[in-house]
């Protein structure tokens, strides 16, 4: 075309009829530019024609008869030319193949070995620690070959050692007072195998072992004397036991040496007994409580409490349901004469037991509304076996039964909806109905229906920032987004529209930390 109008729309055609339009046409292709030989090889391409590829040639640097067209060669590798053991190691590379790396040898003099890197030749046998607490550890030969030589030297006595093991280093234990006031501590070992073995005795004798001893005991401590006596004990060393004291605290005539005094106490003046119970308390000691006895007029006795004088076989009920019980003779010597009488059959009686009585359960009406009541067996032995059933043929036996079902019972819908149970009837289920309480129009049959709510009602966000809810519906909750003047957005939550870069104390000890601005687009 040739016109201004129309610039870079020249084509430049190679001789091999590659074109390009608006530049230069690319007539040669060099495949080694990409180096696709690898690390060791050279790359030669003799013919570089836009229609001759995939013939290049590499050839390994090591082995210039190892050749690969159109890919790299195999070329063989000595690892050890490297020289990757440590000092004093010898490396054996036995595939010397590039193909299998890492496979070389590093061993010791002494024979260790180790398979792709230096062999651990030395093994320190002080670096576990093996002396202790003040003792120091020397390992003069460190070589594989050499151990359990390790030397253990007491740092308060240089002249204690001990070889592949700690030493016997001396303490005296006595040294950090760790008895009490007053008493003498002997360490006659003074050995750290044997520590806490020292002595601490008491001026009067009295020695412990392994802590402070116990030099005085308070004989009163265990409360020997018991309720309603004091203890003295005038003499606490160790070597005068036994001579406490107890004293009655209602009469201090009243005394004992080495145990409690004998008190008196008449425990019938608290009057223990019931109404027209006679009370004695024949030893009144404080040593014998709860030794009086209480006596009936009948002559029934109890010891240590309330005799009971009448007993009433009809207090415990014995005669079921719809009997009365009468116990014509409550004295504790006739028992067994209570009498059952049936309240519809007052000839139906039984001595000591329940009576036989006849019952139509179904007269006193416990079923619903609208259902039919069957007593087959009208046994007072056979209660509840009643059977009531409903129109629908629904039954249930020993009470009312269950003809309707509400299923909104159990609010099925949820928060912000209303149940609606049209049908209640055993055989109608799953025909209850949600309707949203902010949208009549939405609702749902057995289900809770897709209520929506904008989150931005509640004004969730901070000051100055703008909310938007886009799906306003109540299974997604939380969606809503808001967003700073400066553009700064969070979802479900206010967003940080300042930054305060000095809160992370960027500047360091000593200095102090400025941020003039702290909006979200201005930091650093």
């Amino acid at each position: 075309k040739q016109t201004l109008t129309d610039l870079k729309d020249f084509t430049c055609t190679c001789s091999n009829g590659v074109k390009a339009t608006g530049g230069k046409a690319t007539c040669e292709v060099d495949e080694c530019e990409s180096v696709p030989c690898g690390m060791g090889q050279t790359c030669e391409d003799p013919d570089k024609s836009y229609t001759s590829q995939h013939d290049f040639k590499c050839t390994c640097d090591n082995d210039a008869s190892i050749t690969q067209v159109d890919g790299p060669a195999t070329c063989f590798k000595d690892e050890c030319t490297a020289m990757p053991c440590g000092a004093g190691q010898t490396c054996d590379d036995p595939k010397k193949d590039k193909s299998s790396l890492n496979d070389f040898t590093c061993t010791c003099q002494n024979g260790v070995s180790a398979t792709g890197g230096p062999a651990t030749c030395e093994v320190d046998e002080c670096a576990k620690d093996p002396c202790g607490m003040g003792q120091t550890c020397e390992d003069p030969d460190k070589s594989y070959m050499s151990q359990h030589d390790f030397k253990c030297t007491c740092d308060s006595d240089a002249s204690i050692v001990q070889v592949d093991g700690p030493a016997a280093c001396l303490k005296d234990e006595c040294a950090s007072q760790p008895c009490g006031v007053d008493q003498t501590c002997d360490d006659p070992k003074q050995s750290r195998d044997s520590l806490n073995d020292f002595t601490c005795t008491c001026q009067n004798g009295v020695s412990a072992t392994g802590g402070p001893a116990t030099c005085e005991v308070d004989e009163c401590a265990k409360d020997p004397c018991g309720m309603g006596q004091t203890c003295e004990d005038p003499d606490k060393s160790y070597t005068s036991q036994h001579d406490f004291k107890c004293t009655c605290d209602n009469d201090v005539s009243l005394t004992q040496v080495d145990g409690p005094a004998t008190c008196f106490k008449d425990e019938c003046m608290m009057k223990p007994c019931g109404p027209d119970q006679a009370c004695n308390d024949p030893k009144q000691t404080l040593t014998d409580l709860k030794d009086f006895t209480c006596t009936c007029s009948n002559g029934v006795v109890a010891t240590g409490g309330n005799a009971t004088c009448e007993v009433d076989e009809c207090a415990a009920d014995p005669c079921w349901m719809g009997q009365t019980c009468e116990d014509p003779d409550k004295s504790y010597a006739s028992q067994h004469d209570f009498k059952c009488t049936c309240d519809n059959d007052a000839s139906a009686t039984q001595v000591d037991g329940p009576a036989t009585c006849f019952k139509d359960e179904c007269a006193t009406q416990p079923c619903g509304s609208g259902q039919t009541c069957d007593d087959p067996n009208q046994a007072r032995g056979s209660l509840n076996d009643f059977t009531c059933t409903c129109q629908n043929g629904v039954l249930s036996t020993g009470g009312p039964a269950i003809c309707e079902v509400d299923e909104c019972v159990k609010d099925p819908c949820g928060m912000g909806q209303t149940c609606e149970d049209p049908n209640k009837s055993y055989a109608s289920q799953h025909d209850f109905k949600c309707t949203c309480d902010n949208d009549a129009s939405a609702t749902q049959v057995d289900g809770p229906a897709t209520c929506f709510k904008d989150e931005c009602a509640t004004q969730p966000c901070g000051s100055g920032q703008t909310c938007d809810d886009p799906n306003q519906a109540r299974g997604s909750l939380n969606d809503f987004t808001c967003t700073c003047q400066n553009g700064v957005l969070s979802t479900g939550g206010p967003a940080i529209c300042e930054v305060d870069e000095c809160v992370k104390d960027p500047c360091g000890m000593g200095q102090t930390c400025e941020d003039p601005n702290k909006s979200y687009a201005s930091q650093h």
